[in-house]
């Protein structure tokens, strides 16, 4: 089962990057939407749970997921600013059901200690926390920290929640990626980014890749649960005032607001029925992986950069 496709001229704004991924691609791409915004109330009932959600794009997508009424846990590593993206909420949304729990995504006992702790349900469970470190930094377990961030701590955090997922009807595991991605190709022999220079946004990328390539092999181990990926654009995030200035400086009159960017996490997790499983998603529709020859890579590399991510997060493939 496939999703729905971009027309022509919405592939078009994806080649021109600048037209597909600012503000100006996501006011014309709304307007071509169906009327398929989720009912107040399409998320009563549900949990949602959603990690780097004290900031930008997670609370932005916390906002609208408490909007729909869903319970929303804001997974974050410091429990104070999570405590004041709640405050900002509850100041847009008054009857937002919100509950703040610590999950370094990073760290392995963290993910351990939050996922043996909690004990509500999980129905929908959003990876969005990111890094965009200046050097090399290693996690506490010794994985370069885009890597552990990105790809083998949502692994180790799906896997040590698929208990619970697995009691909802219609589960859903969203990636949030990047279009930065598309300029990487997997990293097949590299993916601790040991060799050669350093880049921060490169490694950002590379691990951004990581996760959309291996949605196919995710769909497979976690089915029937739904495994989506998604990128939002060029959005206007403290990440991006911090990480990436001169980035912000040049680009902001053209940037989406963190709820623009958001839109396609919200609707990933409250449309129905659920999305088609493993595949990657830009403003409600499906989106291509790949359009550079030279970022693809054979199934038999995907499938051992797998076993790999697999076996450092803990995952038993059998």
């Amino acid at each position: 089962m496939s999703g729905p496709q971009p027309a022509g001229w919405d592939s078009v704004l994806d080649r021109t990057v600048l037209g597909g991924y600012t503000e100006l691609g996501y006011r014309l791409r709304r307007h071509s939407w169906p009327v398929d915004d989720p009912a107040p109330g399409a998320m009563s009932g549900r949990t949602a749970l959603i990690t780097g959600a004290n900031s930008g794009l997670g609370e932005a997508a916390a906002r609208g997921m408490a909007a729909l009424g869903a319970d929303v846990v804001l997974l974050v590593r410091d429990l104070e600013r999570g405590q004041r993206a709640v405050e900002r909420i509850r100041s847009a949304v008054s009857d937002a059901r919100l509950t703040v729990a610590r999950c370094d995504v990073s760290d392995p006992a963290a993910i351990t200690e939050f996922a043996a702790g909690y004990r509500g349900p999980v129905d929908v469970l959003v990876h969005n926390a990111g890094v965009l470190p200046a050097q090399r930094t290693e996690s506490v377990d010794g994985h370069e920290v885009t890597l552990a961030t990105h790809v083998l701590g949502p692994l180790r955090l799906t896997a040590q929640l698929t208990g619970r997922l697995a009691e909802s009807p219609d589960a859903r595991v969203i990636f949030v990626s990047s279009g930065g991605m598309y300029l990487q190709p997997a990293p097949i022999e590299d993916p601790e980014y040991r060799v050669g220079r350093y880049r921060g946004a490169e490694a950002y990328a590379r691990s951004k890749r990581i996760q959309v390539a291996l949605l196919p092999e995710m769909a497979r181990y976690w089915a029937p649960i739904s495994i989506a990926a998604m990128h939002p654009g060029w959005v206007d995030t403290p990440g991006v005032a911090t990480s990436l200035p001169r980035f912000r400086t040049l680009t902001r009159p053209l940037l989406r607001t963190p709820a623009e960017g958001a839109d396609t996490i919200v609707w990933l997790a409250a449309t129905a029925p659920p999305p088609p499983s493993g595949q990657f998603w830009q403003d409600r529709r499906v989106r291509p992986t790949h359009y550079l020859a030279r970022t693809r890579r054979s199934d038999r590399e995907l499938a051992g950069l797998w076993r790999y991510c697999a076996k450092e997060a803990g995952l038993n493939l059998g």
